[in-house]
């Protein structure tokens, strides 16, 4: 559904509100202050995600600068919801809101894990501009390509390629590093993979055992909407709660769904009632993530990040490239593989620049959902 489809249903659903409102307000008191407070929350919350339907057009959508869109909107919201607990907390240590908010702090535990192996991922992403460096230095455009620089540039293209794999697809990289035996000695060849593999395998600091798939399970267990009686009981505060959790979730899964991470997994069972005003957006932008999975071309990616898909594209055309060069080379060939050479540093350079603010950002997620937890739970004493 288009964003201004969005902003017309969100726009007609608020004029209905306050239709119904204006009705009620001949028989009823008007909103208190609290009524209008949560309110508030789910309309911020909801222009939030059309927002992000909005920029998520023109190709845009998984991109770093999308993603560090969708944790803005995450801290703010979370700030938000933040005040509000603080605000009521003279209600909160009481049932039902003692049990519904330990459950989210609870989830909220499983979230700091899922920021801990996205960081990991960041970091093993960092490693592939080190090979396509050595791409870059042996066809480097000022000096005649050589035999010698040819096998070192293809040589690095499948190692980037096999690093690029998603980690259970085996078969392909047994494959390719199997083609990578040619390119030099067989031992110095063997040496490289299996160090490159070393850090893949022992850069998480997540245990070895951990996995993205079901801690994101884990983290949608038992997500129900609230009961009627608990957001009486609550004041209508279990409301906010469970939207914060849906927020949570979906932006841990998007983030699983982006970042390379141990054992990356998305079926997750995440579906929001409609009556909810940030519903529609919500699962508008989950629904074309999920397409985006099933792209034949992304199926085996190790992170649906549009960065890695533009730097998979690069790499596999220079690869094509590489494989049909024939020497003596021809003036056409040797200014193809310049131009080439020249998107593949278009491509990671932007990456480069992209990666530490990112970082940066999901390191401040990390440490506001660990401030919210621990300011709430002292409150609670």
């Amino acid at each position: 559904m288009p964003a201004t489809d969005f902003q017309g249903s969100f726009g007609r659903s608020l004029l209905t509100l306050r239709r119904d409102q204006a009705d009620s307000n001949h028989h009823h008191q008007p909103p208190s202050t609290m009524e209008a407070e949560l309110d508030s929350f789910q309309r911020q919350v909801a222009e939030k995600f059309i927002d992000l339907n909005a920029s998520a057009g023109d190709n845009n959508l998984l991109s770093l600068d999308w993603i560090s869109k969708l944790l803005d909107s995450f801290l703010c919201c979370q700030e938000e919801f933040r005040a509000i607990i603080f605000n009521h907390r003279s209600q909160i240590s009481a049932p039902p809101m003692d049990r519904i908010l330990s459950d989210y702090f609870e989830r909220s535990i499983k979230a700091l894990d899922v920021c801990n192996a996205i960081r990991d991922g960041i970091e093993q992403i960092r490693q592939w501009p080190k090979l396509s460096d050595i791409v870059i230095s042996a066809l480097d455009s000022h000096r005649p390509v050589g035999e010698g620089q040819l096998r070192r540039a293809k040589k690095a293209l499948i190692d980037l390629a096999i690093g690029m794999l998603d980690e259970k697809d085996h078969s392909s990289a047994t494959s390719l590093a199997h083609r990578n035996r040619s390119f030099g000695r067989a031992k110095d060849n063997h040496s490289h993979h299996r160090s490159f593999g070393h850090f893949r395998s022992l850069s998480w600091s997540v245990s070895r055992s951990w996995s993205a798939s079901k801690q994101l399970q884990a983290l949608a267990n038992n997500l129900n909407t609230p009961k009627p009686n608990d957001v009486a009981a609550s004041n209508g505060l279990a409301v906010p709660v469970y939207t914060m959790t849906s927020v949570l979730l979906f932006v841990m899964w998007v983030l699983v769904a982006a970042i390379p991470c141990q054992d990356r997994g998305l079926q997750v069972n995440f579906s929001v009632p409609r009556h909810y005003q940030w519903a529609v957006p919500v699962m508008s932008l989950h629904d074309k993530i999920v397409e985006e999975s099933k792209r034949r071309d992304r199926k085996n990616c190790c992170g649906l990040l549009k960065e890695i898909d533009r730097i998979e594209k690069s790499s596999r055309v220079m690869n094509e490239l590489v494989d049909s060069i024939q020497f003596p080379l021809s003036e056409e060939k040797e200014s193809e593989v310049k131009q080439r050479v020249e998107e593949l540093v278009e491509v990671h350079e932007g990456l480069k620049k992209g990666l530490d603010p990112f970082e940066r950002k999901v390191r401040e997620v990390f440490h506001r959902i660990v401030r919210s937890r621990t300011e709430s739970l002292d409150s609670l004493c």
